[in-house]
């Protein structure tokens, strides 16, 4: 008998392994609960969801899945130190596609109708994808569990954007594949619009420590109401994150946001909010912004009265023959009114302004070589335009920036005839905020 060994087989070749098998070959289980979880190194990976709502549509349109992590003896580990035990790039891609894994898993054993669900990808894989395989790997997990491409949202860092010369790659392939992109934090350090533009994501997120400050103070809430406007001329969706006040509500719907997410609504949770469940949460927002929202106009109203009751009566005055400082006297000794002025109907001014006596007193010399607004053509501001468009009545405007000592001021303007031709009278006055009506 010959007991020499045979010669070994050479192995037979085989096609590629599939990435999503291969980490549904890890230590994915399933829990008593039927949530799905994962294993890496020391760490027990979960998912929790939080939901993201449309005020206007009354329900949930998607979750932001988050990560959840404990450790061998059940304590729970912050998100951060779990990608920070990643000990190669090779095992950041592994770990950063193993949560996305599990997110998707909970995702889709429990989702019903259309929504999305909001993936965070670490900065770094998410750069790199394109070189990694990464468009094929969200492919096989989105087949292997039934969901579409367009029921995806990644989520990208807004610091990272133009950061690496393949960023633009990794969101053409992303956008490829049929994905959604969210830009996150804008409105965090140095947001700027430019990144918007490059990559033109779907959903901008707004910043939770921007959206705080804007909630508490009204500059800065003026500022976040012309941001939204301005993102969604870009083109973008403007959801607000972070929101756990009244307050903080008020100003989504004051600002027409697209969508919000925040504790307010409710918190994390392995449970999806579904799209037919009741959402009282919103109505007490909506309820809340109906009745504040009329009290802030007829605050408002009641506080300009004053001002628009004094300017229609310089009008009248200034109709029947007396200068332009005599008419303007009773205006401008209301409390914060500036000036006077008036523009023909091509919108040149025709004399000097009429300043009151406050208004003198604090004007800084730094502004002196914007003083002289004889012959300005004030046609662009929405005072003349308005008031030409609606003779004879009355108009305000909202708070603007003045040229005259670069602070906010409102203006009540009013067209009238006068010497044989149409003109507008104007009246400015400094806008000091009210609490109440931001």
């Amino acid at each position: 008998m010959d007991d020499t060994p045979p010669a070994p087989v050479p192995p037979t070749p085989v096609a590629p392994a599939d990435p999503v098998l291969a980490l549904l070959q890890t230590d994915l289980q399933r829990a008593d609960d039927g949530c799905w979880t994962a294993q890496h190194g020391p760490y027990r990976l979960g998912t929790h969801f939080q939901a993201i709502y449309s005020l206007s549509h009354h329900r949930a349109v998607g979750h932001e899945a988050l990560l959840r992590a404990h450790d061998d003896q059940g304590r729970p580990v912050p998100a951060p130190t779990v990608l920070a035990s990643a000990g190669s790039p090779e095992d950041l891609v592994y770990l950063d596609r193993l949560c996305r894994l599990v997110h998707v898993a909970n995702f889709a054993r429990a989702a019903r109708g259309d929504q999305w669900l909001f993936l965070n990808i670490h900065p770094a894989v998410f750069v790199h994808a394109p070189a990694m395989g990464a468009g094929r790997f969200m492919e096989m997990l989105l087949q292997r569990f039934g969901l579409a491409p367009q029921q995806i949202v990644l989520e990208v860092t807004e610091d990272m954007v133009g950061r690496d010369q393949d960023f633009e790659r990794a969101v053409a392939q992303a956008r490829g594949l049929g994905c959604l992109l969210a830009l996150d934090d804008f409105g965090a350090g140095h947001s700027n619009f430019d990144r918007v533009w490059r990559i033109q994501p779907e959903i901008v997120k707004l910043d939770r420590s921007f959206v705080r400050r804007a909630a508490t103070e009204p500059r800065i809430g003026r500022i976040a109401m012309q941001m939204v406007s301005l993102l969604h001329a870009c083109g973008a969706m403007v959801l607000m994150e972070g929101i756990e006040t009244p307050e903080e509500a008020y100003l989504a719907l004051q600002a027409d946001v697209d969508f919000v997410q925040g504790y307010l609504f409710g918190r994390p949770s392995p449970l999806l909010h579904l799209p037919g469940e009741p959402q009282p949460q919103i109505d007490a927002v909506w309820a809340r912004f109906d009745a504040q929202y009329d009290a802030d106009k007829r605050a408002e109203r009641d506080r300009l009265a004053p001002y628009a009751n004094a300017i229609g009566q310089a009008a009248t005055l200034l109709q029947s023959g007396l200068p332009l400082e005599a008419c303007c006297r009773e205006f401008l000794a209301l409390p914060g009114a500036e000036l006077c002025y008036l523009i023909d109907e091509q919108g040149l001014q025709l004399e000097h302004n009429v300043t009151s006596p406050h208004f003198e007193a604090l004007r800084s010399p730094q502004f002196a070589p914007l003083r002289d607004s004889r012959g300005a053509r004030w046609a662009r501001r929405p005072y003349f335009r308005r008031a030409m468009d609606n003779f004879g009545r009355v108009q305000v405007t909202r708070p603007y920036l003045t040229v005259h000592g670069a602070h906010l001021c409102v203006t009540v303007s009013v067209s009238l005839r006068w010497k044989g031709q149409l003109v507008v009278l104007g009246g400015d006055i400094a806008w000091e905020p009210d609490p109440q009506l931001g």
